[in-house]
């Protein structure tokens, strides 16, 4: 079952959601209107929105609320992405032009800020303080994870640990939250609805470690981004976080220097140099590994649900995931 086949599976409820997401992008400022429908519609991916609707398919809800639980999830996304682009200055993504690089951080920040709001309007309208304290809980989470990479940023004493935790706070935790709330509209026990959250977990942080793979490795045509934008932040992700613990492991002083002043001074000066270290350092195929592990993760998850094609749908994605090249 391939990409194409699986979005085929919701398409109906995608369309749906869609149809929502027009409807309640509308504001009375022309500006709001402008920029959120140029987000919205720049061409993502739309995988939390489908695994929130997959999931809830799966545990066999028959219900309407999760195409709100899906508008939400994908506001929520789309918010932090128009404020993360501001924080890194980011100018392209998915191919485009960043928001902020239009119309500029102001109105970028303030059209996320917006996004955020409607989406809280609709969680109330979903009428469940089940549903409303996970996402809550989850925007928060979200936020938290944004200030925990800011202070890593430019530094080079960030470990695996410590990375991975930013993962969690700022990608897997939307992935869990869309998945866990697929299970708590279908009523499931306590234990299922925490398999269901987990699921989720362990595909976003597969998800986000094979965006670090593809900074490194990727065309910027199909990336929609340029690569080595990481690097250039200052950001250790985990490729260049192993490629420096394994230097260091084996003595090579001048390796250490020059990716420790790569981290805290930012930029592509020594591009070249450090790609060759992640290169003889294997930092590419380690990181990929641990993506593996939390794409078996995510699948071993997926037990307590009957076997249906939506089941099966949950498993290519997560597959998916450590498979794209973009």
């Amino acid at each position: 079952m391939n990409y194409t086949e699986i979005q085929a599976l919701v398409n109906s409820d995608m369309q749906a959601v869609n149809s929502l997401i027009q409807k309640r992008l509308q504001s009375d400022v022309v500006l709001v209107n402008q920029l959120s429908h140029y987000i919205i519609n720049s061409g993502g991916k739309r995988l939390r929105p489908m695994l929130a609707l997959m999931m809830a398919r799966a545990c066999g809800y028959q219900g309407c609320k999760h195409i709100d639980i899906a508008a939400i999830v994908e506001f929520i996304h789309t918010a932090t992405l128009l404020h993360d682009d501001v924080v890194d200055e980011s100018d392209m993504r998915r191919g485009k032009d960043t928001a902020n690089n239009v119309w500029g951080n102001q109105a970028a920040v303030l059209v996320g800020d917006f996004l955020y709001s409607r989406s809280f309007e609709m969680m109330v309208d979903v009428n469940q303080m089940r549903v409303m304290q996970i996402l809550a809980q989850t925007t928060n989470i979200i936020a938290e994870g944004e200030v925990l990479q800011l202070l890593n940023i430019n530094d080079a004493d960030t470990n695996e640990a410590r990375y991975l935790e930013v993962i969690y706070s700022k990608t897997a935790k939307l992935f869990e939250a869309a998945c866990q709330l697929g299970a708590v509209l279908s009523e499931l026990p306590k234990e299922q609805e925490m398999q269901a959250a987990q699921y989720g977990i362990h595909l976003g942080t597969a998800f986000q470690l094979v965006d670090d793979i593809l900074d490194y490795n990727a065309d910027s045509s199909k990336l929609g981004k340029n690569v080595g934008d990481d690097l250039a932040e200052g950001k250790p992700t985990l490729p260049l976080i192993r490629a420096l613990t394994v230097s260091e492991e084996k003595g090579n002083s001048n390796d250490v220097a020059l990716i420790r002043s790569a981290i805290e001074k930012g930029g592509l000066d020594y591009i070249d140099d450090i790609l060759l270290i992640i290169e003889k350092t294997d930092s590419l195929n380690y990181t990929n590994e641990v993506a593996k592990k939390e794409t078996q993760r995510a699948i071993d998850c997926l037990g307590f649900l009957p076997e249906s094609k939506f089941k099966t749908a949950l498993q290519e994605l997560a597959l998916f995931s450590i498979s794209r090249t973009s």
